[in-house]
């Protein structure tokens, strides 16, 4: 562990490059929640960076979470819709700045990769270990459940992470809601309408805010006079009565992009990542052409389509 925080980002941002790099060997392909979950499980938090934010979120993590745009800006990392990649650049700046000192010099004065650089060997395995194991344990019936995979790990350490941060947050709106319910008469039973596909929430339909804009660093992309202003009519989301998903679809020219979803044409209700109230940028790696994103109000997520 590092003597700051500056330091414990460059080493958790190593940390990513190399649960990458173990994942081409693997063919294990890990989201960024889980590649986030697993730097940070190998470099973790003291307690400075365990303090949560306004949104929910541990001062360290949205700090890693911001900090891997320069993974990218390199050229070793590729964040896609369908998760986390490293390249080829990445690899081999694991082998050839393997010392953190090398790497955050590299990686701060944007240094290439030396020409004629490696990639790296595989993992070392631990075939003893592995023996031992196998020893001790007993044979498995056919009925038992297959052991969990690295990357099923490595979801639950994420999972764990951004549920351990979001608890208070959660348990503050839950009394709220409460309250709140205890002070008003029942509402007449709403129309359930159909959820998306694949959605595991209620379909019962919930209060809509007014408007719902995506607002981040491509809103003049999309005509509205300046970024990050969700006044403006050409960052507005629409509303699908059908399936409940506000949704804005528009072309939008290659490049790395980050953004929130802001409600009623103001920054008093914004959500991030996790769909955390205030939380860090969502991100997106878009190659070009069309994008389509969609948030559903009534678990504050957001898809890429």
């Amino acid at each position: 562990m590092g003597a700051n925080t500056a330091e414990n980002t460059t080493l958790r941002l190593k940390a990513v490059l190399e649960v990458l790099a173990e994942g081409v060997w693997s063919a294990e392909k890990l989201n960024a929640g889980a590649v986030l979950g697993e730097a940070i499980e190998r470099v973790p938090l003291n307690e400075h960076e365990r303090e949560l934010l306004s949104g929910g979120i541990p001062r360290g993590h949205k700090t890693l979470t911001t900090a891997t745009a320069k993974l990218v800006k390199a050229g070793w990392l590729v964040k896609g819709r369908s998760g986390w990649s490293i390249t080829d650049d990445g690899q081999r700046a694991t082998v050839a700045f393997a010392e953190p000192a090398a790497f955050v010099a590299a990686l701060d004065a944007g240094t290439p990769v030396p020409a004629g650089t490696p990639l790296p060997a595989a993992p070392a395995q631990k075939p003893a270990a592995k023996a031992v194991r196998k020893t001790a344990a007993p044979a498995a019936s056919a009925g038992d459940k297959e052991a969990p995979s690295k990357a099923t790990k490595a979801v639950g350490k994420a999972a764990k992470l951004i549920d351990d941060a979001v608890a208070p947050v959660a348990k503050a709106v839950r009394k709220r809601k409460a309250a709140a319910a205890a002070q008003t008469p029942p509402a007449a039973e709403s129309v359930a309408g159909p959820a998306p596909s694949g959605s595991a929430v209620s379909t019962e339909t919930v209060e809509q805010p007014a408007a719902v804009a995506v607002a981040g660093d491509f809103n003049i992309a999309l005509g509205a006079p300046a970024n990050w202003a969700p006044q403006y009519e050409e960052s507005q989301m629409e509303l699908d009565l059908v399936d409940q998903l506000w949704k804005l679809a528009a072309d939008v020219p290659a490049g790395f992009y980050t953004f929130k979803i802001a409600l009623n044409r103001s920054w008093d209700e914004n959500y991030g990542a996790f769909g955390v109230f205030d939380g860090p940028n969502h991100e997106v790696h878009h190659g070009g052409g069309p994008l389509v994103i969609h948030y559903d109000h009534r678990t504050r997520d957001i898809v890429l389509g």
